[in-house]
């Protein structure tokens, strides 16, 4: 007698968050309206529908924001001892930890991940570097820098839409630990966690003007990133934006760190284990349907295991479920934007046209509303391609083949980016020799795609420069007694 276990779906409940129908921007502790009133509205990418209306902050709002946190960094903040300042990130790693369902829930909604991510991945990872940090605050003198350390001064953040809540706890901690105040822009696709995460700065009794959340378009980000005020910019995203920013910088005394697009290499050798390797693959490119900077979106397998890691990569495709972010047996989510999905399917096509085998699991129905892709395999791809050599950020994989180690490693940094690669093999010692070659800012071995908030995050060529995350993470924010005081004498 068999048993045959039918799907049911799990779906997490919207109730527990309270999401208001419009928000304002949130400068020196409160929320207010923009200078000129605009707004623009923010929508669940897995219905279309609107999720609520945000404010859009023009250049006077970023001065009013630049000035509420130029006062409080001139005020008592940075006078704060590092274990008083401990005190408020140990405090909102708490509150994350306490509203950790609510923000999982609003993540989903606004972005289109799955809820299991944001659940089990994105939101513990916010509160552990909220924790982590708070634990450097009395330390700094330890950061490397040396005991006349100081804090910078005011940081414009500019974060993406890929990890909006997790992006925002990379900057945040670490400038708040170092004795910084913030002004961040989210995401204009994702903007609603950054504003809970505004609510729970209410709830921690951060002093007013540590931390200003401006949201908009590109616009308001270039007028962050140029104002004058600004000692220290932070940026997650395109490489073309890290760019541009990069220019409009040059020349002046603000402190940078860019973390920009990837083509990361998931190398597998003949020697790797299949079956975890393959897990691994899936990692590296699905989770987050892609929208990962340091996706493994070139897969170089060992020619003489190539037909079966495929076959065992079809059979475990077929078993991913794409569909309803808030469903709990939801492998795939929705694509953040109908302009994200437009660039995807754009270069899945550019694929097919230029002659790559096109595959995907047999049945993937996709919804009827919403932004959808199905998980996609590439073969018969080459250096060529477009798509092995352009970002795609969505769940598109390419595959391409290697007869020896050599030529895996010089394929794998046969690209203008540097921000990731995996290595797959039994051998520890083959391991590090590619490790060393590699042009890569992080390469995992026999895993992918893992975090930790104790681990330096950065790239290579035009993946960016600068490190997030650790010890090193601190770096950017400090600086030695007299660039501080050559940097205040400018203004």
């Amino acid at each position: 007698m068999t048993s045959v276990f039918e799907y049911a779906p799990a779906p997490e409940s919207m109730a527990v968050v309270d999401i208001r129908p419009s928000y304002g921007l949130f400068i020196d502790g409160q929320f207010v309206d923009p200078v000129d009133g605009g707004s623009f509205a923010t929508v669940n990418p897995a219905t279309e529908e609107v999720l609520t209306e945000v404010a859009l902050a023009g250049a006077q709002d970023v001065d009013r924001a630049v000035a509420a946190a130029r006062r409080a960094y001139e005020g008592a903040w940075s006078r704060l001892s590092g274990s008083e300042r401990g005190k408020y990130l140990f405090r909102i790693a708490r509150i994350v930890a306490e509203r950790a369902r609510e923000l999982a829930v609003a993540e989903s909604l606004d972005n289109g991940k799955p809820i299991k991510e944001t659940r089990d991945i994105d939101v513990p990872l916010v509160a552990a570097h909220f924790f982590y940090y708070a634990g450097w605050a009395d330390k700094l003198e330890h950061a490397g820098l040396g005991p006349d350390a100081r804090p910078v001064g005011v940081a414009g953040q500019v974060i993406p839409w890929n990890f909006p809540l997790l992006m925002l706890a990379w900057k945040i901690a670490p400038a708040l630990a170092c004795g910084n105040t913030v002004v961040l822009k989210p995401a204009e696709t994702t903007p609603v966690t950054a504003l809970l995460f505004a609510e729970i700065c209410q709830q921690a009794d951060l002093p007013p003007g540590v931390v200003n959340i401006l949201t908009g378009a590109g616009e308001t980000g270039q007028a962050l990133v140029g104002h004058p005020g600004i000692d220290k910019v932070a940026f997650t995203g395109s490489t073309e934006v890290g760019k541009a920013i990069a220019r409009t910088i040059a020349g002046t005394a603000k402190k940078a760190t860019l973390e920009l697009g990837g083509k990361g290499a998931n190398i597998v050798f003949d020697d790797a284990p299949v079956d975890q390797a393959v897990e691994g693959i899936v990692t590296g490119i699905f989770f987050n349907q892609g929208h990962v900077c340091c996706a493994g979106s070139r897969l170089l397998v060992q020619e003489s295991i190539a037909e079966e890691v495929l076959d065992s990569l079809r059979r475990r495709l077929s078993t991913l479920r794409l569909g309803d972010p808030l469903d709990k047996n939801t492998d795939i989510g929705a694509i953040n934007s109908a302009a994200q999905l437009e660039r995807i399917t754009e270069l899945a096509d550019a694929g097919d046209a230029e002659g790559a085998g096109r595959w995907s699991p047999p049945g993937c129905r996709l919804p009827e509303r919403g932004f959808w892709f199905p998980p996609t395999v590439f073969t018969g791809v080459t250096q060529a391609h477009r798509i092995a050599r352009e970002e795609i950020f969505g769940p598109v994989l390419s595959v391409l083949t290697f007869r020896t180690p050599d030529e895996a490693v010089e394929k794998a940094n046969n690209t203008p980016y540097g921000l990731s690669a995996g290595v797959w093999t039994e051998k520890g010692s083959r391991i590090l020799w590619a490790a060393n070659r590699l042009r890569a800012g992080v390469v995992w071995a026999n895993t992918f795609n893992r975090f930790d908030p104790t681990s330096p995050f950065g790239g290579y060529k035009e993946s960016g420069y600068g490190r997030e995350g650790g010890r090193h993470g601190l770096a950017p924010y400090l600086t030695t007694s007299e660039p501080a005081r050559r940097l205040e004498a400018t203004r």
